[in-house]
């Protein structure tokens, strides 16, 4: 999906990990285990999560941008989740 068609929040999500942060919650950029094994497998630490911010939300709310790489600041491949991790869908480079 091209990240044009994502909410704001997930938009100024995307551009903080692309700037290194700061991010707003604690558990930003902590390795997502990818227990649910929606994700191509990879070994532990591929994966970083990241909330995005659900207006109105009291707590991080369900949705979540998932990357993976070598380097958290250069993904090479995001996803999009906004069922906590239910289901996911690629982020268009």
């Amino acid at each position: 999906m091209p990240l044009s068609s994502l909410p704001a929040e997930a938009q100024e999500t995307t551009r903080l990990i692309r700037h290194g942060g700061p991010f707003p919650h604690a558990k930003d950029g902590a390795v997502f285990g990818n227990r649910e094994r929606l994700l191509p497998p990879r070994r532990r630490g591929h994966y970083r999560e990241y909330t995005v911010k659900t207006p109105r939300a009291r707590d991080r709310g369900a949705r979540r941008i998932v990357c993976g790489g070598a380097q958290p600041a250069q993904p090479e491949v995001c996803y999009y989740t906004n069922d906590h991790y239910a289901s996911f869908a690629r982020i268009a480079p």
